[in-house]
């Protein structure tokens, strides 16, 4: 199975187009961790001593809670996770995380942040692999 870490220039633009001017983008997360994390080419945010991939992805979200509250962002849900009710068993995730942008502009704007962009290898070094499913509100449920 492949792994997914980062967005390409083609999602990322795909993204910008298909959610500019829709208004707040909620962003689901979800999140395998390395067993240890790999700080290979990282090393000025490398920590002195090894430390698990979760504990990476710690590292990067305290770094990254302050930078999203200035983006105007907020976590709606972080939790822990495993194997899906409905979907393959082969799939397995260790957490889910659930994030409110004010718009596609905002959410770039903070991806695109030096103080967000200096720590953002702990999130590279914490994990195996991920998905970043964003979404726009539907008042339309029937």
């Amino acid at each position: 199975m492949q792994k997914y870490i980062d967005a390409n220039p083609e999602s990322g633009k795909k993204f910008y187009q298909d959610f500019h001017n829709k208004g707040k983008i909620v962003m689901l997360n979800l999140l395998k961790f390395r067993e240890k994390a790999n700080y290979k080419n990282l090393e000025q945010i490398k920590p002195n001593e090894i430390i698990s991939g979760e504990d990476a992805y710690k590292l990067y979200m305290k770094s990254t809670l302050p930078e999203l509250k200035k983006a105007g962002s907020r976590i709606i849900y972080y939790g822990k996770s495993n194997g899906f009710l409905i979907g393959p068993e082969s799939e397995k995730w260790d957490a889910i995380l659930i994030v409110e942008h004010e718009s596609v502009l905002k959410f770039m704007e903070f991806a695109q942040n030096k103080d967000y962009l200096k720590n953002a290898g702990h999130r590279t070094a914490g994990l195996e692999d991920s998905r970043l499913l964003p979404s726009t509100e539907t008042k339309n449920y029937t």
